[in-house]
């Protein structure tokens, strides 16, 4: 293998090049518009353009991603993870114009990359799945006579891709129609393909994923296992190895499980089969036909490098080691660092300050692209990069990653940092019970407590934004000069005497560019906003917004309000799809629609007026 293209972006492309340029492998990154000035263009050896902003223009597009590798004279292609790693067809055609691909063969991707496919397959091996349906028939009305033979509750998944996208659990069968049809758009959007499964629901599982490898001359072996329950809209957000809840005899009947699936579809590379574990049972979910966004979890462990691995395999090389050669060491855990809001919303926006945390030696890491000045926009996926800390122990190892993403400063949008570090400091997290619905059960009560701490930090904050250090110097003036703002929609009088008018020092403050303040006060970050000219907070209350606004950059898919239609507080109005998701945009209250001022396939910046109540009595 001379030179590599790598057909992906951000911080998998630079996890990639890491382990190329070590082993003296000449690289190609590839880019979209937005991405022209992104740290995997730069720290490539060579840049194609791919053009076009969306992901359908640019990354996603097979003609482009293989034309670029013959005419920069790869030899090779690494597809990273997400976008079209997982497609056989983009393996086939790298094949046929006579390159390596650094995956799977087509054939085990097309019987393991469909969850319906590798249900066939798992169950034909005595490898155990829940009860459901994945059958050719894809019509609603087999769909609903299938899901009535299952029950209820259920999940509808996506049969091609995952990364939580097109999944919907459902509880009852009035709401399986519309489950349908929202999993199958948002699938057909993210994979191409519009085909789902269904299958029995387990509410409060483990989601317990086991590391494959399998070169062409028979040789297998599994890494152990990650625990990967706590999740936010069926996405992964911190995973962790050695389970909590996996002992030595069930790693080893899971270990082999995954084997023998993966040996029985002739694979080869690196792969992940995903189980869902009730006790002492477990159940196939899918197998990632690729490498996982969490595999630095499993190198921390065991020391090795995966991607070397991977590109050792496509080179025909064979294992070097068997089963019982592996000895992973310690406890090793992982959080996923996202552009989005405490209630799990996207937010692009630009990177204004960027710190990362002290790294100590090789115990902690921070797979990233990040950099001062980075747009993030609404194009891609949210993830940011992943912080990885390696202990003896595993309370060592979350104490570590807490207070590594308490040091990390990232300023100018919002992020999942602090949930993060409340997560890992959860009783629940750190007794080792979090299951599945961890964050359904108890984020409410964590954000409750994120905002506490902003509000008692709040007039600190507004100190730091409205007087920085050195704007002004300390007056005598004994009396208090009020200063009026906005923290999360509440308007607060901070008094202030001018003596004591210095920026706190461990405040750090950058502008944003639609006005206000991101201040980060030790480990808390709060969004200020300037409300001098604001009334006091209380006066005029009324019962609520006229207007519905977007709560950030996306593309309307669907508009379900009507003018003149009475809504209830919480039921669905609009679906906007935004980094490679659905959400749905819910009435704040019990109103009646005056005006719809948006429609489907519009794309909308945030705050733009989705829709208009009419006024409140």
């Amino acid at each position: 293998m001379r030179r590599l293209l790598i057909a992906n972006r951000g911080e998998i492309a630079r996890r990639v090049l890491r382990t190329a340029h070590r082993l003296d492998i000449a690289t190609v990154a590839v880019y979209s518009e937005p991405d022209a000035q992104a740290l995997h263009v730069r720290e490539a050896g060579r840049a194609h353009a791919l053009g076009g902003q969306a992901s359908s223009d640019s990354y996603l597009r097979i003609d482009k991603l293989v034309a670029a590798a013959l005419v920069t004279g790869c030899d090779a292609v690494h597809p990273g993870y997400g976008f079209l790693s997982e497609n056989p067809d983009f393996a086939q055609a790298v094949e046929d114009a006579g390159l390596t691909w650094v995956g799977p063969p087509v054939g085990a991707m097309r019987a393991l990359g469909s969850k319906s496919r590798a249900k066939e397959l798992a169950q034909a091996r005595g490898v155990p799945v829940l009860p459901g349906y994945w059958g050719e028939d894809q019509s609603e009305a087999r769909l609903l006579l299938e899901a009535e033979g299952i029950g209820f509750p259920l999940m509808v998944k996506a049969a091609a891709g995952g990364g939580g996208r097109g999944m919907r659990l459902v509880h009852a069968a009035a709401e399986l129609p519309q489950a349908l049809r929202s999993a199958r758009s948002e699938a057909q959007a993210a994979f191409g393909s519009g085909e789902l499964l269904l299958e029995r629901a387990l509410l409060a599982p483990r989601h317990v994923e086991i590391q494959v490898f399998c070169d062409r001359h028979g040789g297998g072996v599994h890494l152990g296992e990650r625990d990967c329950s706590v999740q936010r809209r069926h996405q992964k957000i911190i995973e962790e190895s050695p389970s909590p809840a996996v002992g030595e005899a069930l790693r080893e009947r899971m270990g082999a499980c995954a084997v023998e699936l993966a040996q029985a579809a002739g694979y080869e590379g690196a792969g992940t089969v995903e189980f869902l574990v009730d006790s002492d049972q477990f159940y196939l979910m899918e197998m990632n036909t690729r490498l996982q966004v969490e595999h630095p979890v499993t190198e921390m462990l065991t020391g090795f490098d995966l991607v070397e691995w991977q590109l050792r395999i496509a080179g025909g090389e064979r294992l070097l080691l068997r089963q019982g050669d592996l000895e992973p060491q310690g406890h090793a855990i992982e959080v996923r660092l996202c552009a989005e809001d405490d209630h799990f919303h996207p937010q692009p926006g630009t990177v204004r300050r960027f710190l990362p945390p002290p790294l100590h030696g090789e115990r902690l890491r921070f797979d990233h692209a990040i950099h001062e000045g980075l747009q993030v926009t609404p194009w891609y996926d949210s993830l940011l990069g992943k912080l990885v800390v390696h202990a003896d122990t595993r309370e060592q190892a979350i104490e570590r990653l807490a207070d590594a993403l308490d040091d990390l400063q990232l300023l100018g949008l919002p992020t999942n940092r602090r949930l993060l570090a409340a997560c890992l400091r959860h009783p629940v997290f750190q007794a080792g019970e979090a299951l599945i619905p961890f964050l359904a059960e108890h984020g409410d009560e964590i954000r409750r407590q994120l905002e506490e701490e902003e509000f008692v930090l709040a007039p600190e904050a507004a100190f730091s934004a409205l007087l920085p250090q050195g704007s002004a110097p300390a007056l005598a003036s004994p009396f208090e000069r009020p200063l009026r703002v906005r923290h999360r929609g509440v308007v607060l009088d901070v008094p202030l005497r001018e003596a004591e008018g210095v920026s706190p020092a461990q405040a750090v403050v950058v502008a944003l560019p639609q006005g206000g303040w991101h201040v980060q006060v030790g480990s808390v970050d709060l969004f200020i906003e300037d409300a001098s000219f604001a009334p006091p907070a209380g006066a005029g209350a009324g019962t609520g917004a006229s207007e519905l606004r977007a709560p950030f950059n996306g593309k309307v898919i669907e508009v379900r309000a009507e003018a003149g239609r009475a809504v209830k507080k919480g039921e669905t109005l609009l679906v906007i799809e935004s980094m490679k998701l659905e959400h749905a945009v819910a009435a704040p209250r019990d109103a009646l629609v005056r005006a719809v001022h948006v429609e489907a396939g519009q794309q909308v910046a945030p705050a733009r007026v989705l829709l208009i109540f009419e006024a409140a009595p």
